[in-house]
């Protein structure tokens, strides 16, 4: 079966996705200053290898990309999904002993997942897991907002995310959940070993039967000034944390 393709824009999403042997280009749309800039930064590389390329204006470009305001940085590129491992097969085939896996939760707006996919890919997260059918895997806002970690970072979508994390118990991994109801600061935590880390969505939070399968509930300490972070934020500052604990 044929996949279907879409459009990634934006310098960083482009670029990292030429620069990915397992995605599949189907043409690249771009001014000719974007393509004189690219050859100029990335001399070593030859990016547009057997890549079909179409010189546009940025007028040109604005029309391709639609109205959702995603700003291309005159890059667009034509795209196919990457080939996907299911979670069952990449905690089998994996024996690290430190591994963490974020879990999302009805998280839906494709900026804040972008920017979770880039904070993950920075501090050596192992993948994240969404709700298929909730999750945008063909947004433009994501792909840019991720600034080219989608191309990065294991992505598994599954049809239940209670059915995952029950999984995951059986396979050693310990599920922290992060919610407004938690008392006990991150933080405090020893990260060391299999970790779930569990996000909810970004007006309701966790679901209470989501939070029976976790093992421990927390929350990110802050001032009395400021109630709660962007979902986002508050990933970045999880995973930067984890980050430093076990590396």
């Amino acid at each position: 079966m044929k996949k279907t393709s879409f459009l990634i824009v934006g310098k960083h999403a482009v670029l990292e996705a030429l620069k990915n042997s397992s995605r599949k280009i189907v043409r690249v749309f771009l001014t000719e200053d974007s393509q004189k800039r690219l050859n100029r930064e990335n001399q070593s590389l030859n990016l547009f290898k057997n890549v079909p390329v179409f010189f546009k204006s940025r007028k040109e470009l604005d029309n391709l990309c639609g109205k959702d305001e995603t700003s291309h940085q005159g890059l667009v590129a034509e795209v196919e999904q990457l080939e996907e491992l299911t979670l069952k097969e990449f905690v089998l085939d994996n024996k690290k002993k430190n591994m963490n896996l974020i879990a999302l939760e009805e998280v839906t707006d494709p900026r804040n997942i972008g920017s979770i996919i880039r904070s993950a890919v920075a501090f050596n997260i192992d993948g994240i897991i969404v709700k298929e059918r909730s999750f945008p895997s063909k947004s433009k806002l994501l792909y840019k907002s991720a600034s080219g970690g989608a191309e990065h970072l294991k992505i598994f979508k599954v049809s239940n995310i209670n059915t995952a994390l029950k999984f995951l118990k059986t396979k050693e991994f310990w599920i922290s959940a992060f919610d407004v109801s938690a008392n006990k600061d991150f933080t405090s935590n020893d990260w060391k070993g299999r970790n779930v880390l569990l996000f909810g969505s970004e007006g309701f939070g966790l679901r209470s039967k989501t939070l029976t399968h976790s093992d421990f509930k927390f929350k990110v300490k802050m001032n009395d000034n400021m109630e709660s972070l962007n979902i986002s934020n508050t990933v970045s500052v999880v995973c930067h944390h984890i980050y430093q604990s076990i590396k």
